[in-house]
């Protein structure tokens, strides 16, 4: 009898971890559909932008819990794209981004705040030009399903935030060139 019991108990534990973990689950960055768009103004005459279309790392996501989910994402610097390449050439040298020096840029969250329906604000650390800086997210959950082309799990975000680029080191032509410059983050990732 005791016996039963034991194996009845050992389930009952196994059975209620395995739901209590079964909801934060881990995506990968699907590389195809992630993106980082930033956009900085020119003398005041325009606000230039360009891309950064190699984005890698994961999400753990818990939907019904989104404060326990969290991310860690590596940029891949020459993946930096304006369609002009005498820009591209320039924003990459030491004036800019010294990419022969520092070939990535990486955010690693460390909180997630909830502040409204589908809506984050997601604190972390932000690596660039070998300078760690904090920096906070404002975090849309788009959507979560089978996605129709891959057939895999797939979740979706939007981001935005704001670095001040000498913090970093990245002070070429501040102020002419704005040192505020405005991050538009895409992100699909696949379980």
């Amino acid at each position: 009898m005791k016996i039963i019991n034991l194996i009845s108990l050992s389930a009952l534990v196994i059975l209620f971890t395995n739901s209590a973990f079964a909801e934060a689950k881990k995506y990968t960055i699907e590389p195809s559909h992630s993106h980082v768009t930033w956009q900085a103004n020119h003398f005041g005459f325009s606000n230039q932008s360009g891309k950064f279309s190699e984005v890698e790392g994961a999400i753990v996501f818990d939907e019904k819990n989104p404060a326990k989910s969290s991310v860690e994402v590596t940029i891949k610097i020459a993946s930096l794209a304006t369609g002009l390449s005498k820009f591209d050439a320039h924003l990459k040298s030491a004036d800019f981004f010294n990419l022969e020096k520092f070939t990535t840029a990486k955010f690693v969250s460390n909180k997630v705040t909830v502040t409204g329906k589908n809506k984050a604000k997601v604190a972390g650390d932000l690596t660039l030009m070998g300078i760690t800086k904090p920096l906070t997210l404002d975090v849309t959950f788009n959507k979560s399903d089978i996605n129709p082309l891959g057939k895999k799990e797939t979740v979706g975000f939007s981001a935005k935030a704001t670095i001040t680029r000498s913090e970093f080191g990245i002070d070429y032509a501040v102020p002419d060139v704005s040192d505020k410059v405005n991050l538009i983050i895409e992100t699909e990732a696949n379980l």
